[in-house]
């Protein structure tokens, strides 16, 4: 009996060996790691038997953990490492303990971005041919990923690694951005076991609307609440969390700041330190940013400064107003990227603090695409006149002076200040076919493998090659299958074999580019590209098969100012053609280049969640629907109805609301007095309000507006109904045509984030008094 004994005994030895031994050489190639087979017990009593090791999947030895920093609408000349004029401390010194990349590329627009950098696949591969609230039907534009272009944040959680993404997410579908989903493109279902940020590609930074995971985060009632301050805490938690936890597993951090896209939002201590920094202007400033870059070495000397677009103005021909109002966009923007890049320092800190600095490998990409020209001319009080065609003027915007960056303005800033930042190129995010939309400051660290700290790497590189070094960093293969599908092959290049090597043979030779019909292709030092549409221009300025084609020797002229089409036509043919059979290979095709008539999903034919739907009925509670999931009340007549119940003590708050400070609409009762209140892009408000308060008890209030036809934006006349009574009506002037707010929601029994209604306040303040039962909201 002792000698059976023995033998199990040593049968179970031998099978843990096998089964550590197996582990050791894991196939990684299929995801996720399927468990070994259980060895057979012939034991009876469990008292008798040895356990056999607990299997789990650990990530190869030495895995570095991974930092990805990826800043929001910064360009080329953005940071003081890179020549800039903000003092930039935390990238300065992530260079010096690293590598600078001068010639690392994006997409030109968030999305797409975001999408390539986490799977290595080109953008369109990705579905993400531009930003997803302008997906359409066709393959390469749906705004949709795949699932055989599984992200890295998987590879890496199969493979042993603790992750997390923090920030701006836009990368779920417009139509699936609901709680009814499907979550499968949510952050939690792309790789990360934690996120905590914003689903949409901005953010109101004081009141922001926020997920933990898929659940809706309400803010704190802290008037000092800033949302770039409140995702670093939750970086700096999470990661203290995870080494404290379980010390020796890696963890791989997306730490992915709103900022410094628009709204501009940045506290005052912040903003006073940049006064009067700007005043010289921004022509001024681009000639010392390209004096410094050359000083610097990021930019070779002799080249010279690419000349601005004939729509942005001289300096010395503005009025002094218009000098005024531009001089504190830039003094708040400037003021934001600082306020950024300090966050960042203490995401740095926290990894220093748990002693894992030195074998962090950490990505810092300052800029998702180049500085945003968005704000056209002369900048914005509220960025959602942009989207509805509204021109504000600058006496009007002059008015917020003191308020330019705080919670009562949504800004963004002149154009000039764009091309100024994206120094010392020529354009601007959204245009793909320059450098200046595409090319940002990147810098690269990984103390315990980067020697050469403080180095300049040359080499053509681009987002989709993040993901293959950050494998073979850690050692992992490219899986051939994720949870069941067959990958496309990743199609970016590893940097690795640029960190040891300042002359290394450039590996990524061909790159194609596309955005809006801005297009472009890259190969070998040589670059072929068209313009097509300025960010300010609404529309294209020819059609597709009559653009005109340049092209540039990129290692002889490094700002994109020597038009060589002329002089090598048949190299100019040569790459025009090999755009195509990128275009035909990555689903570029066929190229959209609509813009704002994009964002309406009927135009487009892309899926809506209340396609064919006239109404939909809500009840209490029901809150955070963004505009892409909820009924589209624009541009037509529509019916309110809601039946509450009114305390004895009379009732008081939000009903049903849409949007916020910034623009929508709300149905709500002020002290008694029901009212409903349009609120025109936080430009001019209209109320239509009862005579008197409701009386105690059951009550049905209903507003319908007439809609007055001929096209987008136009008034109508609405009436307000007590108990199918008529108590008041009025006129609109106006209406948003396309959009309330790129992330408030329409709400029931409570105003999340900004209030439409100043009166009646947001979040907890606004939350009605009485009983809901339901809410109609019908369209004509």
């Amino acid at each position: 009996m002792k000698f059976n004994k023995l033998l199990i005994g040593l049968g179970l030895f031998y099978s843990s060996i096998s089964t550590v031994h197996a582990q050791a050489e894991l196939d990684r190639s299929v995801l996720p790691i399927s468990d070994p087979t259980p060895a057979v017990s012939t034991v009876l009593d469990v008292r008798d038997a040895t356990p056999p090791p607990r299997f789990v999947v650990e990530a190869p030895k030495d895995a570095p953990n991974v930092l990805i920093v990826l800043v929001d609408d910064l360009g080329f000349a953005g940071t003081s490492a890179f020549g800039g004029p903000v003092n930039t401390p935390t990238f300065d010194q992530i260079a010096q303990q690293g590598l600078r990349y001068n010639n690392f590329h994006t997409t030109a627009v968030c999305s797409p971005t975001r999408a390539a950098i986490k799977s290595g696949r080109n953008h369109h591969v990705n579905n993400m041919g531009s930003i997803i609230e302008t997906g359409t039907q066709f393959p390469g534009n749906t705004g949709q990923i795949p699932n055989d272009v599984a992200p890295v944040a998987e590879m890496l959680r199969l493979n042993g690694y603790s992750t997390a993404a923090f920030g701006k997410w836009h990368e779920t579908a417009a139509w699936e951005a609901s709680t009814s989903g499907p979550f499968d493109r949510w952050p939690t279902h792309q790789g990360f076991d934690k996120f905590y940020g914003f689903l949409g590609g901005e953010t109101n930074q004081w009141a922001p609307f926020i997920y933990d995971g898929t659940h809706q985060v309400e803010l704190p009632e802290d008037p000092n609440y800033h949302f770039l301050t409140d995702m670093t805490n939750q970086t700096v938690s999470w990661i203290k969390y995870q080494k404290a936890l379980t010390p020796d597993k890696p963890f791989f951090a997306y730490y992915a700041p709103g900022a410094v896209h628009a709204p501009h939002h940045v506290p005052k201590d912040w903003i006073a330190k940049h006064k009067g920094k700007y005043d010289q202007g921004w022509d001024a400033i681009r000639e010392q940013i390209l004096a410094r870059q050359i000083k610097l070495g990021i930019v070779p000397k002799g080249t010279p400064l690419a000349p601005k677009p004939k729509a942005i103005p001289d300096w010395n021909t503005l009025s002094d107003d218009e000098k005024r109002l531009f001089t504190r966009q830039a003094e708040v923007f400037a003021a934001f990227v600082e306020m950024t890049d300090h966050e960042v320092g203490r995401v740095m800190k926290a990894i220093e603090e748990t002693g894992e600095l030195d074998n962090t490998l950490v990505f810092f990409v300052y800029g998702d695409n180049g500085t945003s020209a968005e704000g056209s001319r002369n900048g914005m009080f509220n960025e959602m006149t942009y989207f509805n065609g509204v021109h504000e003027t600058v006496p009007d915007m002059l008015k917020h002076y003191d308020q330019w960056g705080g919670p009562e303005t949504y800004p963004h800033m002149a154009a000039g200040w764009a091309v100024m930042f994206d120094t010392p190129y020529k354009w601007t995010k959204q245009v793909a076919s320059d450098h200046g939309g595409t090319k940002v400051g990147t810098v690269v660290s990984w103390p315990k493998r980067i020697k050469k700290t403080g180095e300049l790497r040359t080499q053509f590189h681009h987002v989709i090659d993040v993901a293959p070094t950050i494998l073979e960093a850690a050692g992992i293969p490219e899986p051939k299958r994720v949870n069941g599908v067959t990958q496309r092959p990743i199609e970016g290049v590893s940097m690795m074999y640029t960190f040891d090597d300042a002359n290394a043979k450039e590996q990524h030779n061909i790159q194609y580019f596309e955005m809006f019909g801005n297009r472009a292709i890259y190969k070998d030092g040589w670059f072929a590209r068209t313009i097509h549409r300025a960010a300010w221009e609404t529309k294209p300025r020819r059609p597709l098969s009559e653009d005109i084609w340049e092209l540039y020797d990129t290692s002889k002229d490094f700002s994109l100012v020597n038009d060589l089409s002329a002089k090598h036509p048949e190299k100019l043919a040569e790459m025009q053609k090999l755009f195509i059979a990128e275009a035909e290979a990555n689903q570029v095709l066929p190229i959209d280049d609509r813009l704002l008539e994009r964002v309406n999903a009927a135009l487009v034919g892309r899926p809506d969640l209340m396609a064919g739907r006239t109404s939909i009925t809500l009840g209490e509670g029901m809150t955070g629907m963004t505009e892409n999931v909820f009924l589209n009340i624009k541009n037509k007549s529509k019916t309110i109805t809601a039946e509450i119940e009114v305390p004895k003590d009379g009732a008081h708050g939000a009903i049903m609301v849409q949007g916020g400070r910034f623009g929508g609409w709300s149905l709500y009762v002020e002290n008694g007095v029901p009212a409903y209140t349009y609120n025109f892009l936080g430009l001019k408000s209209t109320t239509i309000a009862a005579p008197k308060p409701l009386k105690p008890g059951k009550a049905t209030i209903r507003y319908e507006f007439a809609y007055d036809g001929g096209g987008l934006a136009k008034g109508g006349t609405g009436t307000l109904f007590v108990n199918n009574k008529k108590v008041a009506q009025g006129h609109l002037e106006q209406t948003q045509p396309m959009i309330f707010s790129a992330d408030e929601t329409a709400d029931v029994g409570i105003d999340l984030a900004t209030p439409v209604v100043e009166a009646i306040g947001a979040e907890a303040k606004s939350r009605f008094t009485g009983k809901i039962s339901k809410v109609t909201v019908e369209v004509k």
